[in-house]
Protein backbone atom coordinates (compact mmCIF):
# COMPACT_ATOMS: atom_id res chain seq x y z
CA UNK A 1 0.00 0.00 0.00
CA UNK A 2 1.16 3.52 -1.13
CA UNK A 3 1.10 5.96 2.27
CA UNK A 4 2.38 8.87 0.41
CA UNK A 5 3.97 9.90 -3.23
CA UNK A 6 6.06 13.31 -3.37
CA UNK A 7 7.28 14.56 -6.80
CA UNK A 8 9.83 17.06 -6.78
CA UNK A 9 9.31 19.78 -9.95
CA UNK A 10 7.15 18.68 -13.15
CA UNK A 11 9.56 15.70 -13.41
CA UNK A 12 13.27 14.16 -12.13
CA UNK A 13 12.34 12.79 -9.14
CA UNK A 14 9.48 10.43 -7.14
CA UNK A 15 9.79 9.55 -3.70
CA UNK A 16 7.46 6.83 -2.44
CA UNK A 17 6.92 5.44 0.74
CA UNK A 18 5.73 1.96 1.15
CA UNK A 19 4.46 -0.45 3.65
CA UNK A 20 3.90 -3.91 2.83
CA UNK A 21 3.48 -6.46 5.68
CA UNK A 22 4.82 -4.68 8.36
CA UNK A 23 8.27 -3.88 6.30
CA UNK A 24 9.42 0.04 5.51
CA UNK A 25 10.86 0.94 2.40
CA UNK A 26 11.80 3.92 0.76
CA UNK A 27 11.50 3.53 -3.12
CA UNK A 28 13.43 6.64 -4.94
CA UNK A 29 12.48 6.84 -8.50
CA UNK A 30 14.66 8.74 -11.38
CA UNK A 31 13.24 9.83 -14.11
CA UNK A 32 9.75 11.78 -15.16
CA UNK A 33 7.21 12.11 -13.01
CA UNK A 34 3.79 9.99 -13.81
CA UNK A 35 2.78 10.89 -16.96
CA UNK A 36 5.49 13.39 -17.18
CA UNK A 37 7.39 11.62 -20.41
CA UNK A 38 5.69 11.02 -23.53
CA UNK A 39 8.32 9.48 -25.39
CA UNK A 40 7.65 11.76 -28.47
CA UNK A 41 11.50 13.11 -27.86
CA UNK A 42 14.54 11.90 -29.62
CA UNK A 43 17.94 12.84 -29.40
CA UNK A 44 20.03 12.22 -32.76
CA UNK A 45 23.26 12.18 -33.85
CA UNK A 46 24.60 13.43 -30.33
CA UNK A 47 28.69 14.48 -30.78
CA UNK A 48 31.86 16.23 -29.17
CA UNK A 49 35.10 16.63 -31.08
CA UNK A 50 37.93 14.86 -30.49
CA UNK A 51 40.58 16.11 -28.04
CA UNK A 52 43.77 14.71 -26.83
CA UNK A 53 44.14 16.30 -23.85
CA UNK A 54 41.98 16.66 -20.53
CA UNK A 55 40.65 19.64 -18.99
CA UNK A 56 39.60 21.22 -22.42
CA UNK A 57 35.73 22.76 -23.19
CA UNK A 58 34.28 21.04 -25.92
CA UNK A 59 30.70 21.40 -27.37
CA UNK A 60 28.08 18.97 -27.55
CA UNK A 61 26.13 18.87 -30.63
CA UNK A 62 22.97 16.67 -31.29
CA UNK A 63 19.67 17.26 -33.06
CA UNK A 64 16.52 17.16 -30.62
CA UNK A 65 13.16 16.03 -32.03
CA UNK A 66 9.87 16.90 -30.40
CA UNK A 67 7.01 14.93 -31.70
CA UNK A 68 4.60 16.22 -29.15
CA UNK A 69 1.60 18.66 -29.98
CA UNK A 70 3.36 20.74 -27.08
CA UNK A 71 6.82 22.37 -26.41
CA UNK A 72 9.60 21.29 -24.25
CA UNK A 73 12.89 22.59 -22.77
CA UNK A 74 16.26 21.26 -22.12
CA UNK A 75 17.12 21.78 -18.77
CA UNK A 76 20.44 19.81 -17.68
CA UNK A 77 22.94 17.84 -18.93
CA UNK A 78 25.82 15.44 -17.22
CA UNK A 79 28.61 14.01 -19.24
CA UNK A 80 30.80 12.02 -16.74
CA UNK A 81 33.38 12.73 -19.21
CA UNK A 82 33.85 16.53 -17.98
CA UNK A 83 32.91 18.63 -14.45
CA UNK A 84 30.47 21.05 -15.61
CA UNK A 85 28.18 21.42 -18.78
CA UNK A 86 26.46 24.78 -19.18
CA UNK A 87 23.68 25.67 -22.16
CA UNK A 88 24.74 28.50 -24.93
CA UNK A 89 23.58 30.50 -27.55
CA UNK A 90 25.16 32.94 -30.24
CA UNK A 91 24.69 36.40 -29.92
CA UNK A 92 25.13 38.00 -32.91
CA UNK A 93 24.67 42.03 -31.79
CA UNK A 94 27.02 44.59 -32.67
CA UNK A 95 30.88 43.05 -33.30
CA UNK A 96 31.63 39.73 -32.98
CA UNK A 97 29.57 36.80 -32.41
CA UNK A 98 30.10 35.50 -28.52
CA UNK A 99 28.90 32.44 -26.70
CA UNK A 100 26.53 33.72 -23.78
CA UNK A 101 25.38 31.09 -21.05
CA UNK A 102 21.34 30.49 -20.61
CA UNK A 103 19.07 28.48 -18.57
CA UNK A 104 17.61 26.28 -20.61
CA UNK A 105 17.06 25.95 -24.34
CA UNK A 106 13.58 25.48 -25.94
CA UNK A 107 12.43 22.30 -28.30
CA UNK A 108 9.50 23.59 -29.78
CA UNK A 109 6.45 21.33 -30.41
CA UNK A 110 6.75 19.44 -34.00
CA UNK A 111 9.73 20.58 -34.56
CA UNK A 112 13.62 19.52 -33.98
CA UNK A 113 16.09 21.91 -32.76
CA UNK A 114 19.69 21.47 -33.94
CA UNK A 115 22.26 22.01 -31.27
CA UNK A 116 25.33 23.77 -33.43
CA UNK A 117 28.53 25.73 -32.45
CA UNK A 118 26.53 28.88 -33.93
CA UNK A 119 23.30 29.08 -32.44
CA UNK A 120 21.90 26.61 -29.39
CA UNK A 121 24.34 24.26 -27.94
CA UNK A 122 25.84 22.59 -25.09
CA UNK A 123 29.73 23.34 -23.62
CA UNK A 124 30.92 20.73 -21.50
CA UNK A 125 33.78 22.29 -19.60
CA UNK A 126 36.75 20.91 -18.15
CA UNK A 127 36.60 17.37 -19.56
CA UNK A 128 38.15 14.42 -17.40
CA UNK A 129 40.01 12.16 -20.23
CA UNK A 130 41.13 12.35 -23.50
CA UNK A 131 38.50 12.02 -26.03
CA UNK A 132 39.45 9.64 -28.87
CA UNK A 133 37.95 9.67 -32.29
CA UNK A 134 35.67 6.84 -32.61
CA UNK A 135 35.02 6.54 -28.72
CA UNK A 136 31.18 6.32 -27.63
CA UNK A 137 30.82 7.84 -23.77
CA UNK A 138 27.05 8.55 -22.20
CA UNK A 139 25.76 11.33 -21.26
CA UNK A 140 22.46 12.20 -19.30
CA UNK A 141 19.78 14.90 -21.00
CA UNK A 142 17.00 16.17 -18.87
CA UNK A 143 14.02 17.47 -20.41
CA UNK A 144 11.36 19.33 -18.41
CA UNK A 145 8.67 17.53 -19.85
CA UNK A 146 9.86 14.18 -21.42
CA UNK A 147 12.78 13.87 -18.48
CA UNK A 148 15.71 12.02 -18.54
CA UNK A 149 16.88 10.70 -21.73
CA UNK A 150 20.39 8.54 -22.17
CA UNK A 151 21.61 9.45 -25.08
CA UNK A 152 25.61 7.71 -26.56
CA UNK A 153 27.54 10.55 -27.45
CA UNK A 154 30.20 9.79 -30.41
CA UNK A 155 33.38 11.32 -30.39
CA UNK A 156 35.05 12.02 -34.04
CA UNK A 157 37.37 14.96 -35.60
CA UNK A 158 35.58 15.33 -38.66
CA UNK A 159 31.97 17.10 -37.72
CA UNK A 160 29.08 15.40 -39.10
Amino acid sequence: MIVSAWSIGSCCRQISIVLRSGIFAVGIGFGPALGAGSGSLHVLDAWVPAADAQGLDVPLLMTVENDANEPDVLLRVNCPFANFAEKHTVDRGEGTPAMRAIRSIPVPANKAVVLKPDGYHVMLLQTRQALNDGETLVCTIVFEKAGTLETEVHVTRSPR
